[in-house]
Parts: structure tokens; sequence; C-alpha cells
């Protein structure tokens, strides 16, 4: 991307993959969240899609989110070990295995950014903040950028999330709408837009024009090298097709 770039894109698939490729720059995959699908699988949505269409991939929630009944529901395959092993960024050989795992959907993706969502029942502490670090200093990131989404109270200490993601070489990823704003420094801003009003997420919400502007601004006057905006409410799709047409209509 070069300087100042704007990716825009959606966080899964809102409508046909065709419509994504034509009309957005990016999807950021949610599918290995939940349960990564098999290569083969992979391999076709990078060879249908654009050279110049961008994939990002969400870590499996097997390496940040504790066993949760509701969650693992999602899951297709039989996992080893206890479902205790997994999540919280443990450094164990389930964890390092579901980190692998989400390595090889990237790398077959050609993607560029894994993302890693923290719950917010893993809200700040120190010992949360040295598990992060310790994790991130062990495994193998294979050149992949690592773009973490804290949800809960790390927002509300913010030179202890700025200084736990810098410890563990993390970019910081939030809703720039709702203030979460990464450190001044880093270059590359990684955006989820889960909507506004009611609690930290309200996916129903549909970006008003008004909405769209500030976030243009705050895109524009970052001073960042390079944007992702990824979508993650109802209105997706429509919201990110009608901020590319904004942002094209303010270029010089």
């Amino acid at each position: 991307m070069a300087a100042g770039a704007t990716k825009v894109g959606t966080c899964g698939f809102q409508r046909a993959r065709r419509l994504h490729y034509s009309n957005l720059d990016a999807v950021e995959v949610q599918q290995t969240f939940y349960d990564p699908p098999p290569p083969e699988r992979l391999e076709a949505w990078r060879s249908e899609a654009p050279k110049e269409f961008e994939f990002t991939v969400k870590a499996w929630m097997l390496v940040t989110h504790e066993y949760n009944s509701r969650l693992w529901r999602r899951l297709k395959r039989s996992v080893p070990g206890d479902p205790r092993e997994y999540g919280g960024f443990k450094l164990n050989e389930r964890t390092l295995w579901a980190w692998n795992v989400t390595l090889e959907a990237a790398r077959t993706l050609k993607a560029r950014v894994i993302v890693v969502q923290t719950p917010p029942s893993f809200g700040y502490s120190p010992e949360n903040a040295d598990r992060i670090v310790k994790f991130f200093k062990e495994v193998p990131r294979n050149g992949f950028l690592i773009s973490w989404e804290p949800r809960g109270t790390w927002w509300d200490l913010r030179e202890e999330l700025y200084d736990t993601a810098r410890r563990a070489g993390l970019l910081v990823a939030g809703d720039v709408l709702r203030g979460r704003l990464p450190p001044r420094d880093q270059e590359v801003l990684y955006a989820r837009l889960h909507g506004l009003g009611g609690g930290e997420v309200n996916y129903k919400y549909k970006y008003s024009d008004e909405d769209l502007m500030r976030l243009s601004n705050i895109i524009v006057s970052g001073g960042f090298k390079e944007s992702y905006i990824m979508f993650n409410n109802v209105h997706a799709y429509d919201d990110a097709v009608r901020l590319k047409k904004l942002l094209s209509s303010l270029k010089p």
C-alpha cells in the first residue's frame, strides 16, 4: 500500500463475494475466529479475488477466549485436550496449535494482518498484560502485523494498554468513532466499527453522513501511513461503500 493509503472493508462477507471484490478493498475473515475453514476453501477465496483485494484474518477464539459453551457450539471439529486449556493467551501446546492454525489461514489467504480480539472478561490486570507480552514474545509471527482489539477495561487505562501493546509488539485496534484511538506514534490504523450508542457494540446502527465525515477526518488528520477501516454492523457493506465514495470525493 502506498503511503497514506486507506483500505475500506467489512468484518465478514455481507453480500455476494464478487460485490465485495468489486466495490471494496478488504474483508476481515470471521470464520477463522469460530472454526477456521479448510485450506482449499481459503485458497478458492484468494484465487477468485483480485490480486489487490486484501484479506485480514481474525485469530481463532481458542487463542483469545476462555472456554465458553455458546462460542464452542460454533466448532464443527473436535479439538485435542481439555477445553479449559485454551484461551486467555495461555502459553501451552493447545494455544500454540490454535495459533499455528491461524497463521496457516493467514498464509493461505496471503493476508498481511492478523486481528486478535480479547473479550471484556479478559480485562486489564498486570497479570493479563504480562500474559499477552509473554505469548507474543514466544509465538512465531511469520512476518504478519498483529492488530489487537481489547474489549472492556483496557480502554479506561490507556497508558497501560499502549504500554502492553508496545511491549508485545502489537498494533492497537479499536472503534475510533467511540474514541478508541491508537497511540499517536502508531503508523498503521486498524479501525473496527461496531455501531454507535447502546453498550460496547450496537450492531444494528447505520452510520449517518455526519458519522462518515467525522470518520474521514480521523483518517485524514491522523497522519497514518496506512489505514484499515472495517465495518462490523448489519449495514456494514452499504456503510463501507458510502465511505469509499466519500473518501474519493475528498481526494484533491
